[in-house]
């Protein structure tokens, strides 16, 4: 912990040291302003995959994109900021993580991931950073252990990962919201086909096959054994061109509290992929940081 805090601080600092002539000044504030200009072009996505990816290799310098003074938690069995951040990886047995990014595309100031990880175990994950100034300063995820393959013999990562249709992200968004709002949580089923494609609907739900006709027999398997999905609020919708994320919670199961993130592929104005994490939130007696899961 104390190694990953005191290499951001060292590495914010670069550039800072005091230089006895004013030739090596000049050198200093030459190579410092290389550095920034480097780091400039860094773009905010690929920060987030680099430090996701520090997990696994151990690499302190990703550790600079978090702002040391502002990192809002939101993993609720994570304390708030770098200390919080340093105190899970501390626990880590050695050399066991691994973290392989799938997916990762930008939203304004949000980046969002889908990781294959071994982190206390094998997970899916999807990870959303907020950035301000070019930092990181909050961050929430849901995780799910690895299932096998679905009953269509897809995993919780295969599938396209090509970001295209830029120009299309608004419109994809507010498919995607419509789909959550009408469909999902006041259950117009009519309309159904207004935002899924009929014909293709590739369905990456460790316990859903693909199309339309899998969705209906899980749908049916849950009414006819006394089980619910309730979504009951729509917090985040973010995106870039084809890929779209929901954040949205609910009840599931029995009914425990739950969060829900979906992502979904959108192709000439229709939802054709599906990939989702499902974690079941905390009590709040439970809760290592205040911030709430949303």
């Amino acid at each position: 912990m104390k190694k990953t805090i005191l290499s951001a601080a060292v590495i914010l600092g670069i550039g800072l040291s005091s230089c006895e002539t004013s030739e090596h000044n000049t050198n200093s504030e030459n190579h410092t302003q290389t550095q920034k200009e480097e780091k400039m072009e860094i773009s905010n996505k690929e920060k987030v995959v680099a430090l996701v990816k520090s997990i696994e290799t151990g690499e302190h310098e990703p550790a600079s994109y978090i702002n040391p003074e502002k990192y809002i938690q939101h993993n609720l069995g994570v304390a708030d900021g770098l200390a919080g951040f340093g105190a899970v990886l501390a626990q880590l047995p050695p050399n066991s993580a691994k973290a392989n990014t799938v997916r990762a595309f930008q939203d304004g100031d949000y980046v969002v991931t889908h990781t294959e990880y071994n982190f206390f175990g094998p997970k899916a994950g999807f990870d959303v950073f907020r950035f301000e100034d070019g930092l990181i300063v909050e961050h929430w995820d849901n995780l799910l252990e690895i299932q096998k393959p679905n009953p269509s013999g897809r995993t919780q990562f295969d599938g396209e990962t090509t970001i295209t249709d830029l120009d299309k992200t608004e419109a994809n968004k507010a498919l995607v919201k419509g789909f959550i709002e009408d469909v999902v949580m006041n259950h117009q089923n009519e309309k159904m086909t207004s935002y899924i494609n009929p014909a293709k609907y590739i369905q990456h739900n460790p316990a859903v096959a693909d199309g339309l006709d899998g969705f209906g027999a899980a749908m049916k398997y849950f009414a006819e054994n006394g089980l619910v999905m309730e979504y009951t609020k729509l917090h985040k919708v973010l995106g870039e061109g084809n890929f779209v994320l929901a954040m949205s919670e609910g009840k599931f199961g029995k009914g425990d509290h739950t969060s829900f993130y979906d992502l979904f592929r959108i192709e000439d104005g229709l939802i054709v992929e599906h990939w989702d994490v499902i974690e079941t939130i905390a009590p709040e007696a439970n809760w290592k940081n205040t911030n709430g899961k949303f």
